[in-house]
């Protein structure tokens, strides 16, 4: 299964309450950690991953806490995504060369680096804009059928 870890997850869900307050929006660790429910420690070192990756500015002081970097609609969700997970990679090869013994003999390498430039590209569409706003419902799609329809399910 391709999984974001709890950490990412909770990163993304970070950085949505900066983008609901817009750019200067200041919040401290102690504050975020509060309204998102997280543990004081974990939302402490997804901010500072975040600040070393250049998404949050940190503003030390007694009135201090962290603010986005950039206004939300110039955040791609894949550059959030490498902050806290390092390069997007569907396989060890895909994302990096020199990860694999049987790299070179590989028969598949060529077409995860395309799955792999495929995620990456619609990871890099999705703003962490976008990403304040509710989706509608999602919709399953039914297989079997002449036709692929979708259903609510």
């Amino acid at each position: 299964m391709i999984r974001l870890t709890r950490l990412t997850d909770y990163g993304i869900m970070l950085l949505t309450l900066f983008a609901r307050d817009g750019r200067r929006g200041m919040k401290s660790a102690r504050d975020l950690a509060a309204e998102a429910h997280l543990p004081l420690p974990t939302v402490s070192k997804i901010l500072k991953l975040l600040a070393r990756s250049g998404l949050l500015e940190a503003h030390r002081g007694v009135k201090g806490g962290f603010t986005l970097a950039r206004q939300p609609a110039e955040i791609p969700m894949s550059e959030v995504i490498s902050a806290l997970e390092g390069p997007i990679g569907m396989t060890e090869c895909s994302s990096e060369e020199g990860n694999c013994v049987i790299e070179r003999f590989c028969c598949v390498r060529s077409n995860w680096m395309k799955i792999n430039q495929v995620v990456r590209k619609a990871l890099g569409q999705i703003t962490l804009a976008e990403m304040t706003h509710p989706m509608p419902a999602l919709t399953t799609v039914k297989w079997g059928e002449s036709r692929l329809t979708a259903q609510k399910g």
